[in-house]
């Protein structure tokens, strides 16, 4: 710290948090410190009064952390990379690798997404491709980084397998909807590309935490099971009122910019007395 004198510490990671919020506590730090909460669910170790500020994708989550911790929490919306947020403004050269290839694999069929995250993770993943091949889509299964699930699924008829994305804001607006089952980034991406998100067989955890609360605050529906997911996929991958409402739901989620939030808290005022005091 002493050798990059920086106007404030922001941690995006709960036990990073923690440890600016000691250290601002007790004096060590003498630079605002911020903690950005990812998580649609504010569990506790998010929490340490020792931090001027927490910054909350909800008002549910920024109000649950200013009774956790008597300090200021404001909500900004998910933060996500700019280029998510114009899909339709993307040239059609850097989207057409992918139509093509949705074409190519199953022309006329809506390409649905299903998020297995970074790992891979998930239950049931293949019987839920296979049954939304059945069902006249096209199933594009991310698989993060696990191979072996990548190699399993591509050997179900119909089905598209993908390993590591590294294009997914190019990717993502070629989909009619996400399925998700952790209400993480890849969620909070879809919204801001304008694709709505199914909640379904949430992992165990802070997922299922996430997933709730993701989907109280109207920015996702959820699947109870495979019926239940086809029948909101018939509603959400067509042209309708249904997409259309969900759609203003989840572009209504980014309230403000949450790096104006941090700069405005290293303004000459300071955040213990400025436009924060008061847990506003």
């Amino acid at each position: 710290m002493d050798e990059w004198a920086p106007d404030a510490v922001v941690s995006t990671f709960h036990l990073a948090g923690q440890i600016t919020g000691r250290l601002r506590g007790s004096g060590v730090l003498s630079v605002p410190t911020v903690v950005y909460v990812t998580d649609f669910a504010l569990h506790r170790g998010w929490l340490h009064p020792g931090n001027d500020l927490h910054v909350c994708v909800t008002e549910a989550a920024a109000a649950a952390a200013r009774t956790g911790t008597g300090r200021p929490a404001v909500a900004s919306g998910p933060l996500v990379a700019p280029e998510f947020h114009l899909p339709q403004g993307l040239p059609l050269a850097r989207r057409s690798r992918w139509e093509a290839t949705f074409a190519r694999y199953a022309p006329g069929r809506p390409p649905v997404l299903v998020s297995a995250g970074a790992w891979g993770v998930g239950s049931a993943l293949l019987g839920t491709v296979r049954g939304l091949a059945r069902h006249g889509c096209l199933p594009v299964l991310l698989c993060g980084r696990d191979e072996r699930l990548r190699r399993r699924a591509a050997r179900l008829p119909g089905v598209l397998a993908l390993g590591w994305v590294t294009d997914m804001a190019q990717l993502m607006p070629c989909a009619r909807v996400l399925i998700d089952n952790a209400a993480g980034q890849t969620a909070v991406q879809a919204l801001a590309a304008r694709v709505p998100v199914i909640a379904y067989r949430p992992i165990p955890g802070h997922g299922a935490e996430g997933v709730r609360h993701m989907a109280a605050a109207g920015l996702s529906v959820t699947a109870r099971d495979l019926g239940e997911l086809l029948g909101a996929v018939d509603r959400l991958a067509q042209p309708g009122a249904a997409r259309d409402r969900q759609l203003a739901r989840g572009a209504s989620a980014f309230l403000s910019d949450a790096a104006r939030l941090i700069t405005d808290l290293t303004a000459p005022e300071g955040p213990r007395g400025g436009p924060y005091a008061g847990g506003s």
